[in-house]
């Protein structure tokens, strides 16, 4: 899992609430176990029209948008399903990190566990961001995971609190697989004294 420290880019404001995981990544892209290649389906009943040309109205689509890092959402962004394919089609599309009022639990942690960073913030700084990421191409916004804080184009910055587990995880690339072998040495030593005393 690739490292989140510092991510500056173009920030995208969806001013939905309620997206659920079926609208980030619609069921027919979830035949796949794979992580990649699913950016092309992300938000596709949004993105694409019933002939499959692209629907110039929505926000990703729009050419100030098209390489965001960054989305400011509306409440409640992934509820629904538990389907880890949402974060996955968020990543292969380059959205490193989401900002809301709030997350459904399971597609926040899913989010932490695939390098992805979901900041909750409260609705007014929210609507700050959201007036920032209207500026279009001008909407650059700098996350900085270690002191956590985001700052604005105008160089105004907002604090977010994180859980100090989950920053640390983040911040070294580590999901629960590299978590685990960070402690390999420990697990080791654990089973080699059972094997001594005969219980392995």
């Amino acid at each position: 899992m690739d490292k989140f420290t510092t991510l500056e880019g173009v920030a995208a404001p969806m001013r939905i609430i309620n997206i659920d995981t079926d609208r980030i990544i619609p069921k027919q892209y979830l035949k796949t176990i794979k992580r990649t290649g699913l950016g092309k389906g992300l938000f596709s009943e949004m993105r694409y029209n019933d002939d499959g040309s692209e629907n110039p109205d929505f926000v990703l689509n729009q050419p100030a948008y098209r390489n965001a890092k960054i989305l400011v959402v509306g409440d409640n962004f992934g509820c629904g399903s538990s389907r880890e394919h949402a974060p996955w089609a968020l990543a292969d599309f380059g959205i490193r990190c989401v900002i809301s009022t709030s997350f459904a639990d399971i597609f926040f942690n899913n989010c932490a566990k695939n390098g992805i960073l979901a900041i909750v913030v409260s609705p007014e700084d929210l609507e700050k961001l959201f007036e920032d990421a209207e500026r279009g191409s001008n909407a650059t916004l700098t996350i900085d995971l270690a002191a956590q804080t985001i700052k604005g184009p105008d160089g105004g910055t907002l604090h977010f609190d994180i859980d100090e587990g989950r920053k640390h995880n983040l911040l070294n690339g580590l999901d629960e697989i590299g978590l685990t072998l960070e402690r390999a040495d420990r697990i080791d030593a654990y089973e080699a004294k059972l094997a001594e005393r005969g219980w392995a």
